[in-house]
């Protein structure tokens, strides 16, 4: 038995590849954590998706590392579109929920691999200036991964039906 819902409207749910495709094209969402005494706790973040992992970048401290080091579970949130359509009353949207477990990186290796991610993610072909960068601010900052056990997408029904028309044609 698995440990996650099956999703109820399973009309809706996109394929694996169709998520993937949505988490590798996406810039931030919202990473939610079990926080100070039990509140959930949601933070937007930016990320990269890489190889089935998401990864973070973190000041050394604060409320969200405090949570990821009292409990290692987690969520990320993407919403890919969000086109509300009030004469229907209806909204057309298409998102992604990552389940998974999250840690911060020890390894010094592995830190200073995922922050060039992160840094040719948000700033491609620079690679002079992410050096600078890496040497003057890693040690000030964390990296975390993400490690996604469960994942997720949805779509209006209308984008659904949309996509099985044009698929048609």
């Amino acid at each position: 038995m698995s440990d996650y819902r099956e999703m109820r409207r399973k009309r809706q749910q996109l394929s694996e590849e169709e998520s993937i495709g949505i988490l590798q094209k996406a810039t931030a969402g919202t990473l939610a954590l079990l926080g100070d005494n039990g509140y959930p706790y949601a933070v937007p973040i930016s990320y990269v998706y890489a190889d089935g992992k998401l990864y973070f970048h973190s000041a050394l401290s604060g409320h969200k590392i405090d949570a990821i080091r009292n409990c290692d579970k987690a969520s990320f949130c993407v919403i890919d579109k969000d086109d509300v359509r009030p004469e229907k009353y209806t909204t057309y949207f298409r998102s992604v929920i990552a389940f998974g477990r999250i840690h911060i990186i020890e390894d010094e290796q592995e830190k200073l691999e995922t922050a060039r991610l992160l840094g040719d993610r948000y700033n491609p072909n620079q690679e002079e200036a992410l050096q600078k960068e890496l040497e003057k601010g890693l040690s000030r900052m964390l990296m975390i991964r993400f490690d996604i056990e469960h994942l997720t997408g949805k779509a209006a029904i209308e984008l659904i039906k949309e996509q099985q028309f044009s698929n048609v044609k």
